[in-house]
């Protein structure tokens, strides 16, 4: 059973007053119909230009410790991808994405504050293994992946991080993740991290990423500083953000940032820096798609408080 009816679309008022904000567009990431198993899948649709993204969302995920349910969490991811492949079970839909003959680093993310949850990382882990891949060719790692043995080989990566403010660049994103693929990341910073996408085009990334899952169980709207973190402006949203397109997952998980700043300080407070990375890994980079008319969300489970 999948958690929730599926809608789509988004309204003009909507994209206006997003755009307002933050100064950029929402995407979402699409499978080819008949898309070859395993191959790295096309970020937007050759027939119709768009993209597709599913926001998935579940009122228990979270335990009163905070802490998610491993098994909830484990089934919005499966609902989810199954969702975006359009396929019938979770099972083909991973298999569709990995194949037994690949190499997959699982790309997290360690900052102490706002990690990545282990419990995520195990349940990619276990589906990649599940579509075939000898445990020995499957890594889950964030800092040390230039040095992974397993990153150095992979023929597929996994892209997953929670959402949350960043100083550098606005928002920290699936885009941004990636910065650790590079040997020098500081050479990214200039101008609130434009060049993100840049990282992508390195040869040891490029074409390879096959799905990105965007946290946004507890994401952080509000911070002032360096690796600001306060609880104040954390709030328990209960979803993941998952696509192929890594703007189009990156831009709509921040539509949901700008509302959530909008309901929570009663006015329109831009994010500073203004985090125009993820349009410009449109538009200068190729990437995806940062247009919301171009926008295909599926919407699976809790509806209430979405903000989208």
């Amino acid at each position: 059973m999948r958690l929730g009816e599926a809608s789509r679309g988004t309204t003009r008022r909507e994209v206006l007053r997003t755009l307002s904000a933050l100064a950029i567009g929402g995407a979402a990431g699409c499978l080819d119909a008949g898309g070859e198993p395993g191959a790295a899948p096309a970020r937007v649709s050759r027939v119709t230009g768009r993209s597709r993204v599913v926001l998935v969302r579940h009122r228990d995920v979270l335990r009163a410790d905070g802490r998610p349910d491993a098994s909830v969490l484990h089934r919005m991811l499966n609902d989810a991808v199954a969702a975006l492949t359009e396929d019938r079970t979770p099972e083909s839909a991973w298999r569709r994405l990995i194949t037994p003959r690949d190499v997959v680093g699982i790309k997290s993310n360690a900052w102490r504050s706002l990690a990545t949850p282990p419990e995520l990382e195990d349940a990619i882990r276990r589906e990649v293994i599940a579509a075939g891949v000898a445990p020995a060719n499957v890594a889950v790692d964030d800092r040390g992946i230039l040095d992974h043995p397993v990153f150095q080989r992979a023929t597929a990566l996994v892209n997953t991080r929670p959402m949350r403010t960043h100083d550098w660049s606005g928002l920290g994103t699936c885009l941004k993740n990636y910065i650790m693929f590079a040997r020098r990341p500081s050479a990214y910073h200039h101008d609130a991290c434009a060049s993100l996408g840049a990282v992508w085009h390195l040869p040891h990334v490029k074409g390879k990423t096959r799905l990105n899952v965007l946290v946004m169980l507890t994401p952080q709207f509000q911070g002032l500083g360096p690796h600001s973190f306060s609880p104040a402006y954390v709030w328990p949203y209960g979803g993941l953000v998952v696509g192929i397109d890594p703007v189009a997952v990156d831009a709509t998980g921040a539509r949901i940032i700008a509302a959530k700043r909008r309901e929570h300080f009663r006015e329109e407070r831009p994010i500073s820096p203004p985090p125009h990375h993820i349009e410009i890994a449109d538009t200068r980079y190729g990437l995806g798609v940062s247009d919301p008319a171009r926008i295909d969300v599926v919407r699976l489970g809790w509806q209430d408080g979405a903000l989208i």
